[in-house]
């Protein structure tokens, strides 16, 4: 009954963060984008009642693996109000989720589509979407309080996987920011480059798999599906 009711408390806790995730306007510039974007729509989703606000994280509230990109796509996230939901890039990372046992389709489309994620959040730096994809320094500032929040939730976390280099970068400032005192040298980004922190975490680099990364080949399938077969054998105990 015990672990029960600490489930329950952790799903309250995160509920509560997510619905001030989503009602987050500090950031006008991302405000104004977001909706805008949100209004004009791209043709091939007219029909489409576009989500244009923050996007929370989504998976297991226990998850040993906690994956942070950049932020919403203007037409994926934005749209459909899930992360990594109806773009490229969210092709990809759910069907490598789905062949690794984190995810229980490999498809994600819009936020009633089935997806589940076993032992796995998913969360951003940024939380809108924001023009050219570049936020800006403040927006960044304003966000990570987000991130330190879920970090501090998830107590079961082993593996953090972040996608870009820019993830990478912010994962560990919001690590500062929670009192963490990062090895020296200081992990430095690299594709599949793996670091054990102090802190009991293995942290695994990936570069980001947007449409310039997959389609000139930059960044492969089993590339890819690497980064995730190692975050599988740690929590395995492999």
């Amino acid at each position: 009954m015990f672990p029960f009711m600490l489930h329950c408390r952790a799903m309250k806790t995160l509920s509560i963060l997510n619905e001030t995730i989503t009602n987050c306007e500090a950031c006008a510039r991302l405000v104004i984008y977001r909706h805008k974007i949100a209004r004009t729509k791209r043709r091939q989703f007219l029909e489409w009642t576009y989500w244009g606000r923050p996007v929370p994280g989504f998976g297991d509230s226990q998850a040993r693996v906690f994956i942070v990109g950049l932020a919403p796509a203007a037409h994926g996230g934005n749209r459909t109000g899930r992360v990594f939901t109806g773009d490229c890039s969210g092709d990809w990372l759910y069907e490598a989720l789905h062949v690794f046992g984190f995810a229980n389709q490999p498809t994600s489309t819009h936020k009633e589509d089935g997806l589940r994620l076993s032992n796995c959040y998913i969360a951003s730096v940024v939380r809108c979407a924001p023009p050219d994809n570049k936020p800006l320094p403040r927006e960044f500032a304003a966000c990570r309080p987000y991130l330190v929040s879920e970090l501090q939730l998830f107590k079961y976390v082993q593996v953090v996987i972040t996608l870009g280099k820019i993830a990478f970068d912010h994962y560990l400032k919001a690590c500062r920011d929670l009192g963490h005192i990062l090895p020296a040298p200081v992990p430095k980004f690299g594709h599949g480059k793996m670091y054990h922190l102090p802190w009991g975490i293995t942290l695994i680099g990936s570069y980001h798999p947007s449409q310039r990364n997959t389609q000139t080949g930059f960044l492969t399938r089993p590339m890819f599906h690497s980064v995730f077969w190692k975050a599988r054998t740690i929590i395995d105990g492999e």
